[in-house]
């Protein structure tokens, strides 16, 4: 898993499925808001000039020498709920991307996020 000390000196590091297909590079993690744990991570994705990022739960993930493994498949993730790379997630939109992995939600207290990005 990827522990939160770790996390800035992940960015820009290849994130591949578990069969080691590239999925994209590694743009930013999101925490949980209650635990400060890793919950999600965002992957860079797309041609140069059209790039968008995916998120990807990284409960699972495992960090070799330069990548992020996640245990998602390349083309689940490929497909997951998106952003422009210049974009803020919006908090009514966090259900969305855990209902898309089968993932349980619950909005912070009082409708808060649940998720941060680092």
């Amino acid at each position: 898993m990827i522990q939160p000390a770790d996390i800035r000196e992940w960015r820009d590091r290849d994130v591949v499925d578990d069969e080691g297909r590239k999925i994209g590079a590694l743009e930013s993690v999101y925490v949980s808001t209650a635990t400060d744990e890793p919950q999600m991570a965002t992957v860079r994705t797309g041609m140069p000039t059209r790039h968008r990022l995916v998120f990807v739960p990284v409960d699972d993930a495992i960090v070799g020498p330069g990548y992020v493994k996640v245990s998602y498949a390349r083309a689940l993730v490929k497909k997951a709920p998106s952003l422009g790379v210049d974009d803020v997630l919006p908090a009514d939109e966090e259900g969305a991307i855990f209902q898309y992995y089968g993932k349980a939600y619950q909005a912070g207290a009082g409708g808060q996020r649940r998720l941060a990005r680092r």
